[in-house]
């Protein structure tokens, strides 16, 4: 996300309490956007197929798909998604525009070919009794998202936060208008609605691209070279996007808490609605991490390591680097307070979201549980942007191993311990992590100014 902070900024300048509030929903819709659109777009398909045709197995069936889709793509893109854009902002930073387009191009080619070649073979062997088209549009839809994640990246490095979330909406209300007009097809219309949006988003993507960056060669592969990219950031992605999701697909393929969708795709009931609900509960946090973290940090970041390279007074440095250290302590703490806002919201009125969605009670439990665990996730997300401003790879890499492999071991202690403990696991997990990732944080703040100075002489 680096650059939103020049608009954040420039709205905060007004110094007005409008300002400000326009400050936060601009921070929000940039940094949950175009999730919360994907979301709202497969719920929005599903409902209106259930209300033109009736509730029945077609609608779970695409929901649980599309769903496996985007978590597959992640996943695939994970070693990509932080090494690619740390090598566009140092292409950047050097003015070698020229060489960000023809990489994206060389990215892309590997990405399609890894996504489709895995999306063939478990289509044609794990999804025997599906119909042809079916697994060709399940397929393209991996291609497509795979594709897609990367060029959103590419788009936040252009600073086109605005388009993007223009695409994301353009995009899905192509799917979903496109579903809804193929619903009569039945599993295979919805998958070939969705598709054809994901396909018209990419492809705007795409066209902004050319016209936004040089290219007098179409494809080039500097960003395979060693020297271009870093491993550390390809195992954090990785690592990352495991973690994330390594709670969640336990849950579905552990027998008693799932059930069976379509081919080997399961679906949790007891799990998946508490946490769709908690993740929407972290929008207000995102927005702050984004304000705060990209206007204030930012500020005393670029103000630091200026001061560094012009050769700056000792004490200069050492003020500069106790105001990074405030600026990024008040960050934190303003994510921590707002998230425990808004999981006092959905203590105070989780029961009446639950009636109006019509689900059971015994939801209840599970989502207070739930939005704790996701508002921490937030604070270590918050965490490792950090570390990445402070060029600390092999830190961030640690905190992503300790949130996977805590996840897992205490998400199968609480799968054993039963329904009283469903989402203790990611939730210690994610607690664990954002305390080891503070604590090693605070470790690099105090030894800064020596790890800088020792790293530029040798």
């Amino acid at each position: 996300m680096a650059g939103i902070g020049f608009e954040l900024r420039r709205i905060l300048q007004r110094d007005t309490l409008s300002s400000l509030l326009s400050a936060y929903a601009y921070a929000g819709i940039i940094g949950s956007g175009p999730w919360v659109l994907s979301i709202l777009g497969v719920l929005a398909v599903g409902l209106l197929s259930a209300t033109a045709q009736g509730p029945g197995p077609t609608v779970t069936q695409f929901q649980v798909t599309v769903t496996y889709l985007i978590v597959a793509s992640l996943i695939l893109t994970g070693p990509l998604q932080l090494s690619f854009t740390r090598f566009c902002a140092d292409r950047l930073f050097e003015h070698r525009r020229e060489w960000v387009l023809r990489n994206f191009h060389a990215v892309m080619l590997l990405v399609t070919w890894l996504s489709g070649s895995v999306g063939l073979v478990l289509a044609i062997l794990l999804f025997e009794r599906e119909s042809a088209t079916f697994r060709l549009t399940s397929v393209a839809g991996l291609v497509l998202l795979s594709n897609i994640w990367i060029a959103t990246i590419f788009l936040s490095g252009m600073k086109r936060y605005r388009t993007i979330v223009g695409l994301y909406a353009g995009g899905y209300g192509v799917s979903v208008a496109a579903a809804f007009a193929l619903r009569g097809f039945g599993l295979e219309g919805l998958m070939a609605g969705f598709v054809t949006g994901q396909a018209l988003l990419l492809a705007g993507a795409i066209a902004l691209m050319l016209r936004e960056f040089p290219a007098e060669r179409f494809v080039s592969f500097e960003f395979f070279d060693r020297t271009y990219h870093f491993r550390s950031l390809m195992w954090a992605g990785l690592v990352y996007n495991l973690a994330v999701w390594a709670d969640k697909l336990m849950f579905w393929y552990w027998p008693p808490t799932s059930e069976a969708v379509i081919g080997p795709l399961r679906a949790s009931m007891i799990y998946d609605l508490p946490i769709f609900l908690a993740y929407l509960a972290i929008i207000p946090g995102m927005a702050v991490f984004l304000v705060r973290i990209e206007t204030d940090f930012a500020e005393c970041y670029e103000a630091f390591y200026d001061a560094v390279r012009e050769g700056g007074s000792l004490p200069e440095i050492v003020h500069l680097r106790d105001s990074m250290v405030v600026a990024a302590r008040n960050g934190i703490l303003e994510i921590i307070k707002i998230q425990a806002i808004a999981c006092l919201l959905v203590f105070c009125v989780g029961d009446m979201i639950l009636r109006w969605l019509n689900f059971s009670p015994y939801y209840l439990a599970p989502l207070y549980v739930m939005v704790v665990a996701a508002s921490l996730q937030v604070v270590v997300l918050g965490v490792l942007n950090l570390f990445f401003y402070l060029d600390r790879r092999r830190a961030a890499l640690a905190v992503c191993i300790v949130f996977l492999v805590l996840n897992v071991a205490l998400t199968a202690l609480s799968l054993a311990l039963g329904p009283p403990f469903y989402g203790y696991g990611f939730a210690l997990a994610a607690l664990v992590a954002a305390v080891v990732g503070l604590l090693r944080l605070d470790q690099v703040f105090a030894d800064l100014e020596y790890d800088t100075f020792m790293r530029q002489s040798g």
